[in-house]
């Protein structure tokens, strides 16, 4: 346990961040283990496959799906950057890498990728939901962070490179899986080109 305070924050005495924690884990943790077993979230190319008559009358497109996945996460994004006082550059550097990325998802469902499908209604909340509780609780976790200890390791920078290539890279291989299918193309396509070998 040592080395992880190393470049660690400890947790913050919070019992708000201790629960919404334990919930996202058991959750994360049920959704696994009812995809392992064959009971897939009602999305993108799953929901052609298993969805049944009252999954029909209760979809939406998946480009509107996606916008509900991504888009309240982005408004809490901006909300912590107009309310939350900022007076820490790390409590700065999750708002923006996070508003950032949230940003870039609904930029790339509006203007990159190429929708064929549906979701469920239940399967776009759920998601949306999950990704808002954990945005929030990771703004929330750092800003209560600020008057803890600094790691003796700061990763800090280390770690704005990673988040940079990665959200680069992940843009690339959007943008390289937006262009297997050409307009009206519903049929799935198996990913080749960069890192999809």
């Amino acid at each position: 346990m040592a080395i992880f305070s190393l470049f660690l924050f400890p947790s913050p005495p919070s019992l708000f961040i201790m629960a919404l924690s334990i919930i996202i884990l058991l959750s994360l943790t049920i959704s696994g283990y009812t995809e392992m077993n064959g009971k897939q979230k009602q999305y993108a190319k799953f929901f052609d496959t298993i969805s049944s008559k009252k999954e029909e009358n209760n979809k939406l497109l998946s480009r509107n799906g996606m916008l509900v996945f991504y888009t309240p996460s982005f408004i809490v994004c901006l909300a912590a950057l107009t309310i939350l006082p900022h007076q820490d550059l790390r409590v700065i550097m999750v708002e923006y890498v996070l508003t950032l990325h949230f940003f870039k998802r609904i930029l790339e469902v509006l203007f990159v990728h190429k929708f064929s499908g549906f979701m469920t209604v239940d399967a776009a909340i759920t998601i949306g939901v999950s990704y808002c509780v954990s945005t929030a609780t990771m703004i929330y976790a750092q800003y209560l962070s600020q008057e803890l200890p600094e790691p003796s390791v700061d990763l800090k920078y280390v770690g704005l490179v990673v988040f940079l290539i990665g959200i680069t890279g992940n843009f690339y291989h959007h943008y390289i899986l937006s262009n297997l299918r050409k307009r009206g193309d519903k049929e799935y396509k198996i990913p080749k080109g960069g890192l999809l070998i």
